[in-house]
């Protein structure tokens, strides 16, 4: 499909159903594109941070990028993460997701080797020059130790070498200064900017921003969607109410005792339990070597779906 420009509403971060085994579990991710696009959602992004990317193998990123892309058939655009540590391993990327018919690519700056803002841009350059389809960059700080400066983003921007930016850095005001200068600079047009944000997502339209990717909204893509139309419609006390459902709601992550596991095993782990105890995928299981919930901290995510509304 023709990429949209600006890229606007909800973009969830898909999960990535695995088999006991391991594998990909192509049916259930089929009937979790169903779950989304049936919410209303108005894009997808497979093989991000909730997508598992980090663990799974260059076969596997393919294989969730086809039954995807195939599944949707142009009904909804299609971004693909191309995450990955030096700019040859992100362009390997490129190629892969776009042949599997990816609309757009996700990147994030270079990873392990210490980067310079240089380095940054030179990259985004490199990839943009090397993709079929458009780049989105991927502010991700926690997980790749750098921050993408404002200024390198709408520099990026402005040359054409950036459709969009999805923000997970968790610093509102940066966030501002992107969304404020995309609006403000005449040299950038079409620009996207999303908040990767679950908590603040209201906070984010009411400032500019033009959407958001929140893993929650695989748990409850309705609620998300609903709370993106409450936000463009003006009604800011309703979206307020419902901001605060998905706040309480996205207390399903801290389940996981955390001396027994990482933060990344909760999350990942109680998104994975809430879709199974929702029906919509055969297996809970996150990538090796993440540990799995315990019995009685997938009865928790039980009790947040239940306050919730959502079983």
């Amino acid at each position: 499909m023709t990429f949209p420009t600006p890229l606007t509403g909800v973009v969830p971060p898909v999960c990535t159903p695995l088999t006991p085994d391991r594998e990909v579990d192509v049916p259930s991710l089929l009937r979790l594109v169903d779950h989304l696009v049936e919410g209303g959602v108005h894009g997808l992004f497979v093989l991000g941070s909730s997508s598992e990317a980090a663990y799974l193998t260059d076969r596997q990123r393919r294989l969730v990028v086809e039954a995807v892309a195939g599944h949707v058939a142009g009904r909804l655009p299609v971004l693909a993460g191309v995450i990955d540590m030096t700019t040859p391993r992100v362009l390997d990327h490129v190629r892969a997701v776009t042949a599997a018919g990816a609309d757009a690519v996700v990147a994030t700056a270079p990873f392990y080797a210490r980067t310079h803002r240089a380095e940054i841009a030179r990259h985004y350059r490199l990839i943009a020059a090397g993709s079929p389809v458009p780049v989105i960059a991927y502010d991700i700080p926690v997980s790749v130790h750098t921050k993408l400066p404002a200024d390198v983003i709408l520099d990026l921007a402005a040359e054409g070498a950036l459709a969009g930016l999805k923000d997970s850095s968790g610093d509102l005001a940066g966030f501002r200064e992107v969304v404020t200068g995309a609006r403000g600079r005449p040299d950038v047009r079409g620009f996207s900017v999303l908040t990767g944000s679950e908590l603040v997502v209201d906070a984010a339209l009411a400032i500019g921003a033009d959407g958001a990717v929140p893993g929650l909204a695989n748990v409850d893509p309705h609620g998300y969607v609903r709370l993106d139309r409450l936000c463009r419609s003006g009604d800011w006390e309703g979206a307020r109410s419902e901001q605060e459902r998905l706040c309480a709601l996205f207390g399903l992550v801290t389940v996981g005792d955390p001396e027994r596991m990482g933060g990344g095993s909760s999350a990942l782990g109680a998104f994975k339990a809430a879709l199974h105890l929702r029906g919509i995928i055969d297996c809970p299981a996150t990538a090796e070597p993440q540990v799995p919930l315990a019995p009685e901290e997938v009865e928790r995510v039980g009790k947040y779906l239940a306050l919730a509304g959502l079983l």
